[in-house]
């Protein structure tokens, strides 16, 4: 499984990005697919993740502003983020998982596939 993420940018404080992740490869509608993001010199942390499918979970940082959509059939996750504040600044890693309990989805370490990152940087 392949993950590739794109859509990162600069941001304004207040404004909007929209980070798209594609899937290739052994992939499934019955996968959990996600974004986790890392700032400068902290640890990887969860955003959000559409668990297999089935329902979203967000972190409770982003509830209200963050929105994951996820098209099946063309195997992409988007990440809608509105209201951005500067501490949103981060690495977005878009994650795959064929496996994932429910309880497994807010930790980075459970998840097998990973994309590359696309660098969000919102200014005050």
């Amino acid at each position: 499984v392949q993950l590739q993420a794109s859509g990162g940018g600069l941001v304004q404080a207040g404004g909007s990005l929209t980070l798209s992740c594609a899937a290739s490869g052994r992939t499934g509608s019955s996968f959990t697919m996600g974004w986790f993001r890392q700032a400068p010199g902290k640890e990887r942390e969860f955003v959000g993740t559409s668990f297999r499918g089935v329902r979203t979970y967000y972190a409770d940082f982003v509830k209200g502003r963050f929105t994951i959509s996820r098209d099946n059939a063309k195997n992409t996750v988007n990440l809608q983020m509105n209201s951005l504040k500067p501490e949103d600044t981060a690495i977005y890693f878009c994650a795959a998982d064929s496996r994932l309990i429910l309880s497994s989805i807010y930790d980075a370490h459970n998840y097998d596939y990973w994309g590359q990152g696309t660098l969000v940087t919102v200014s005050s």
